[in-house]
């Protein structure tokens, strides 16, 4: 009878408590659907784009460096002597719908792209566990000796890149996005290059502070250029946020900073010193009426 008597005992307090713990995951889970934000800081994650965009109404203006490789050692500053500058405008036309044109002094490139959130994460009811955006890119090479043996038409200088966004703020700490990439190049160097380029990008962000995060960035290339040793992008560096600015401090073994660029002209091995110090920054205003 006292056996019986303690079963009943157990399970009547396993029961409480087992009741408890539902009603206190029941408050903590959201009724309504909750919108993830800030899985990523800024727009880029380092090189390329996060799946972030700005605000309805948000322009922001951006600027980019990269130095020469580090290890070319003090007679060129550990590189400094050298950069490749990129500035560029940056429109939200929705809270979904980024357009951007940029201009590169590499190769004077200008390149133009939009970014569109198909999907949010979020959390409550009908939770989705990622956020989704397409992104497309267009780049015009304009330097007058660029492939002066084949004189390239203007369409021969074009080239496209697109991606598939997919990124998820795993908890309040990290966040992760893979980057499918599908580039087309209207010429090639030599007739063994593909015009046709699959690449497949992996990002994260580590927040270490409520203003600081260590990101990371590598980009796999399927079938690389034959004309070129190259090698596949990878990148590291640390977000500051400080008020209207994104402020990114970067080592890259690429010195370029379009898609198509740095994801299939890369050369220098991150391993062997090949390194770029680099950094971007952003100012973004508010234009039209502010938001309520």
């Amino acid at each position: 009878m006292k056996n019986f008597t303690t079963l009943i005992i157990i399970l009547l307090s396993f029961t409480s408590f087992s009741q408890n713990l539902l009603d206190v995951l029941d408050k903590e889970t959201p009724k309504k659907k909750e919108y993830i934000s800030s899985t990523f800081k800024g727009t880029r994650i380092l090189n390329g784009h996060s799946i972030e965009n700005r605000k309805k109404g948000t322009l922001e203006f951006l600027i980019s460096h990269r130095f020469g490789r580090i290890n070319q050692g003090v007679d060129e500053l550990f590189g400094l002597d050298q950069s490749n500058i990129r500035f560029a405008f940056e429109y939200s036309m929705t809270d979904n719908l980024m357009l951007g044109l940029g201009r590169s002094s590499f190769n004077k490139t200008y390149d133009g792209f939009f970014k569109y959130k198909l999907i949010r994460q979020s959390k409550g009811e009908k939770s989705f566990p990622i956020s989704v955006s397409i992104f497309g890119s267009t780049i015009y090479k304009s330097l007058k000796d660029y492939d002066p043996e084949n004189k390239p038409s203007f369409s021969k200088r074009l080239a496209y890149t697109s991606q598939l966004l997919m990124a998820s703020k795993i908890n309040n700490l990290i966040s992760l996005q893979v980057s499918p990439t599908y580039i087309h190049s209207n010429s090639t160097r030599i007739g063994a290059d593909p015009h046709d380029i699959f690449a497949v990008g992996f990002g994260n962000r580590i927040k270490l502070s409520n203003r600081v995060t260590l990101n990371t960035e590598y980009f796999y290339t399927v079938n690389p250029l034959k004309s070129l040793d190259t090698k596949n992008s990878l990148s590291i560096g640390i977000d500051i946020e400080t008020g209207g600015h994104v402020f990114q401090l970067i080592l890259s073994n690429s010195i370029t900073m379009v898609e198509r660029d740095f994801i299939t002209e890369t050369t220098d091995d991150f391993f062997k010193g090949g390194i770029h110090f680099g950094f971007n920054i952003s100012r973004a205003f508010q234009t039209g009426r502010k938001r309520k």
